[in-house]
């Protein structure tokens, strides 16, 4: 086994974290609310505190077995801060604790039916629907875990840290040697001597240091059967009665892998995603948000990358970018322009596209159509490059559209940031 390595840079956060590089591969993140998460981990015996959900039904039946000292009561939707959010009723906080079994129907009622507005979601809120009851449990300690794809290791690494309970990008940054990884064979997996040092590395000491260890073997299991790409528990505690519990969880998946893990799948919430970004996805389209005025239509997320940084570096900012991809038809640029277009923010749009798979003609034909149907309300640039580039370009020049096309990049992205001035 290959010795712990020390990190001090954001190479692995990168891949470890996703806010740091939104949807890099373009693909949608597979969104599982919490509760999702945890039943996951209980099927694979990970230890967990012992949970239950109350919907718009408020039954009072999934908490009449369910005993505990006090009572977590967590709104569910998919964005951070909801301990220090507020609902449109002006209830206060989307987490709350209480003694009292009888309190936590009245609580999910203030809650549930309500939006909830936190740092992390739009301006009115988001609505929520259902509500985790959880067990909760004294914190001793908080330790960071996670297994994620490493492209350094070619395969899985390990990431921990035992300072948990916070953002694992501050203590990169801060204290470097509190944060270490250790690759993963994928024939050996995690073996009783990575786990021992892992949970050494913890800080767990006598009976707590095999607990952690057991802990970190069913963890690699978890992740090794449902495909995932990334899995994070922040944290992993200690608690005062000498447990070892993962009290939360977020979980990534590889797309690729979805005819093998269709109930997870099966799983996926899409009611908080922007309407556009929803209508993308069931064209096999990938639509971002961004919040400048420029919207841009490209092939493949390292031209995205590109795209945005030359409008960037022209004074411009881009609005949202839709990544076609590869293997996109006619009719799919098509509602692809239309959903760039519908885009309040957008003044331009920007199509830049490089042929290799993709047909250029193909990207033409499609725009012509677009606009045929519905005149474009904004300006719109396109350089094509690439496979059948000089017929398309044809194409769009007879088509008698008013469009700007302009073959080299730099100009047309100075172009694009003009006519959204």
């Amino acid at each position: 086994m290959a010795a712990f390595k020390k990190t001090s840079n954001f190479k692995m956060l990168t891949i470890l974290m996703p806010k740091y590089c939104p949807r890099i591969n373009a693909r949608r993140n597979l969104n599982l609310q919490e509760y999702h998460s945890k039943d996951l981990l209980r099927k694979y015996q990970v230890s967990i505190q012992d949970f239950r959900v109350i919907d718009s039904k408020f039954d009072s039946k999934p908490l009449s077995d369910f005993k505990a000292d006090e009572y977590v009561v967590k709104a569910q939707i998919l964005a951070g801060g909801r301990g220090k959010g507020h609902f449109d009723n002006g209830f206060k906080g989307g987490v709350h604790l209480t003694k009292n079994r009888d309190e936590v129907l009245k609580l999910a009622q203030n809650m549930i039916g309500n939006k909830l507005i936190t740092k992390q979601t739009p301006k009115d809120g988001i609505l929520v629907d259902k509500v985790m009851v959880a067990e909760s449990v004294n914190i001793k300690r908080e330790t960071y875990f996670s297994i994620v794809m490493e492209r350094t290791f070619n395969g899985a690494a390990i990431v921990a840290s035992p300072a948990g309970g916070m953002d694992i990008e501050t203590v990169a940054e801060e204290t470097p040697h509190l944060l270490k990884t250790v690759p993963v064979d994928i024939y050996e997996g995690v073996t009783d001597k990575i786990a021992n040092e892992v949970a050494e590395f913890l800080e767990f000491k006598g009976p707590l240091k095999k607990k952690c260890a057991e802990e970190i073997k069913k963890l690699w299991q978890l992740f090794l059967k449902v495909d995932a790409t990334q899995l994070e528990i922040n944290p992993l505690v200690e608690t005062d009665d000498g447990r070892v519990i993962s009290v939360d969880a977020k979980i990534n998946f590889d797309d690729h892998a979805k005819f093998r893990q269709e109930e997870i799948f099966a799983l996926d919430d899409v009611s908080e995603m922007d309407p556009r970004e929803r209508e993308a996805a069931s064209l096999n389209l990938v639509y971002i948000d961004m919040d400048g005025s420029i919207g841009c239509m490209v092939n493949g997320a390292g031209l995205a990358m590109a795209t945005m940084d030359i409008i960037t570096l022209n004074g411009g900012k881009p609005a949202n970018f839709l990544d076609m991809g590869g293997g996109v038809g006619q009719s799919q640029v098509s509602a692809a322009l239309r959903i760039l277009e519908s885009d309040p923010k957008v003044k331009t749009v920007f199509v830049n596209v490089f042929g290799g798979i993709v047909n250029c003609a193909t990207i033409a034909n499609g725009i012509i159509s677009a606009c045929k149907v519905k005149p474009p309300k904004h300006p719109l640039v396109i350089r094509l490059e690439g496979t059948n580039a000089s017929e398309a370009r044809k194409l769009l020049e007879e088509s008698g559209l008013p469009l700007q096309i302009i073959s080299d990049a730099d100009e047309a992205a100075k172009t694009a940031v003009k006519l959204a001035q």
